[in-house]
């Protein structure tokens, strides 16, 4: 009796053993005293965090720069140079664009660690306690945001490494993916995306929509000389998402001096809450408060105002004497802030494309285009100190040897890089006079990653290309209307006319870089219209080098370099 008893004890633990002791189970480790991927995608909540973070990400990848340097999409192009005339910033596209340099290893990595963790919430949703429904609605919302970094890889660095699924383990065998095959893949996550997320006027601002899928599949459409694709994507966005231009004043200085196109880059009026109807994709701050990436005590991001503005308070009049007051840095219209003068249009921008001559006098421009009236495009400096004998007075009517010597310190700006009169009070070092403490040079605004001129200049490209130019034409007039400009003629229609018109409206706010690109002309119309990188660019420079650290650390594989790198 009792060898029975023992006998079927140990039958029992047998049979226990067998079942508990599955070694994918049992050896697999969940840790509980800190936060890993396994115990940080398991509900909604941890979902949503995740998903917030992708969106911070972004916002940094395009607002970073205090010294101006990330901002490669502008810097280096036609539309804007380094302003000291050195050798940093992409002063000198042979000494800084190289596989070691810091800027291209910082977009690489960043743009990666995007798709990385987009990767990560895409596998773990279906283990998790989310719903069905909502897993579907999580997955395409974090695929829209791997498809929009491979959009920025495959311009800038080519044919890049597709990863796809969450890498959880050490990996050193990458290999570089086709363009074809990148763009294929854009197509496929911006579909999904474009097909499961609400449209623009049913999310919350800057939420990513069905607009934001549709405008990414037109643009890459393009990419692929899929034409009748990219007007079909672009017709989406314009004709069924319930957007429209702004043509009226709006929003929070209405009533003041201005014009629409001034408006739509005032504190406040970004987004759709706030009125405005053409705004597709905002990236969202907040001052003051964990997480929005500002403080009204200076710093954050959103650099645009210390990179773009001159340093306009550091110059002397003709006398000598300080031309600001106090030499504090101003919050009007005449001065725009805090700038540090690390980046400055061409004439390009400021002259050619509005007909201008740049040796004339430009202070009041005879062009019905509102974009480049007196509130859009700042081309007057007045002496704004009191005890100056030229108080009041223009610098272009008395220049002085400072400037004239060292031109960075002021030179026009379009207005939208700053936020003339409505920097934070705690930034404010004089309310009467609105000078400004020295550690101002934020842009207190939201920022726009897309509107919605842009889908309408995408669409007329298309027409274009497949030879339809009074569609094309018709389009670029919808946005030509707003801006009370002369309307094109089919016929002026060209490639070039329609990055013309991509400079006058979307200048600071387009990745002009990753446009060029795309349509084959950064190299042209650098050497065109330059005047610091002209002679330094080289053919191959179209494209970044990959960084030599990721080539080095891929042992197991080859990841070729970008020719003439």
């Amino acid at each position: 009796m009792k060898a029975r008893k023992i006998k079927a004890s140990l039958v029992g633990i047998l049979i226990l053993l067998n079942l508990s002791c599955k070694e994918d189970t049992f050896l697999k480790e969940i840790p509980l005293d800190f936060y890993s991927p396994e115990n940080s995608y398991v509900n909604e909540s941890n979902f949503d965090a995740a998903m917030v973070d992708l969106y911070a990400k972004v916002r940094s990848q395009h607002a970073v720069g205090r010294n101006g340097t990330e901002y490669i999409e502008f810097i280096g192009t036609d539309i804007a140079y380094n302003a000291r005339l050195d050798n940093n910033r992409l002063g000198d596209y042979n000494s800084v664009l190289t596989p070691q340099n810091y800027i291209t290893s910082y977009h690489w990595n960043n743009w990666y660690k995007i798709i990385s963790n987009a990767n990560t919430i895409i596998s773990r949703l279906p283990e998790s306690q989310v719903s069905e429904s909502k897993q579907v609605l999580i997955a395409s919302e974090a695929k829209l945001f791997r498809a929009w970094a491979y959009r920025f890889l495959v311009h800038i660095y080519g044919s890049v490494p597709l990863v796809l699924d969450e890498v959880s383990s050490p990996k050193s065998d990458f290999v570089r993916a086709s363009k074809e095959e990148v763009f294929k893949q854009i197509i496929s996550d911006a579909t999904e995306a474009a097909n499961n997320l609400p449209n623009v006027d049913g999310v919350i601002d800057g939420k990513v929509s069905k607009a934001v899928a549709n405008h990414l599949l037109a643009e890459t459409y393009l990419s692929m000389e899929e034409y009748d694709k990219a007007i079909s994507a672009a017709s989406e966005v314009i004709d069924n998402s319930n957007l429209s231009l702004m043509t009226e004043r709006f929003g929070s200085l209405k009533d003041k001096p201005g014009d629409v196109f001034y408006d739509l880059f005032r504190v406040g009026n970004q987004n759709r809450s706030s009125g405005n109807t053409e705004s597709i994709w905002v990236l969202q701050y907040e001052v003051d408060v964990p997480g929005g990436s500002l403080t009204s005590s200076g710093g954050g991001a959103n650099s645009l105002e210390r990179v773009v503005a001159p340093a306009s308070w550091t110059l002397k009049d003709p006398n000598g004497d300080a031309a600001s007051l106090n030499s504090a840095p101003r919050s009007t219209l005449n001065e725009g802030g805090r700038g540090a003068s690390f980046l400055r249009t061409t004439d390009y921008y400021l002259y050619d494309i509005w007909g201008l001559d740049p040796e004339a006098d430009n202070r009041v421009v005879d062009s019905p285009d509102i974009r480049t009236s007196k509130y859009n495009i700042v081309r007057d400096f007045i002496y704004a100190n009191p005890s100056s004998a030229y108080f009041g007075k223009s610098m272009l009517d008395f220049p002085t040897d400072q400037w004239v010597a060292q031109s960075w310190r002021w030179y026009p700006i379009p207005s939208k890089v700053t936020t003339p009169g409505q920097h934070p009070s705690g930034l404010i070092d004089d309310p009467v006079a609105l000078t400004l403490k020295s550690t101002a040079g934020a842009t207190y605004r939201d920022d726009y990653l897309i509107r919605l001129p842009e889908t309408y200049l995408l669409r007329a490209e298309a027409y274009f290309m497949k030879g339809q130019v009074a569609e094309a034409a018709a389009d670029i007039n919808v946005i030509r209307s707003r801006a009370n400009a002369e309307l094109v003629e089919p016929s002026e229609v060209s490639l070039e006319y329609i990055l013309d018109e991509r400079a006058r409206e979307l200048v600071f706010e387009e990745n002009r870089r990753l446009t060029l690109v795309r349509m084959g002309k950064l190299v042209e119309r650098v050497r065109k219209y330059n005047p610091l990188n002209g002679d330094d660019i080289n053919d191959y420079n179209n494209l970044f080098p990959i960084p030599y650290a990721e080539i080095e650390a891929n042992k197991d594989a080859t990841l070729e370099q970008n020719p003439g790198y």
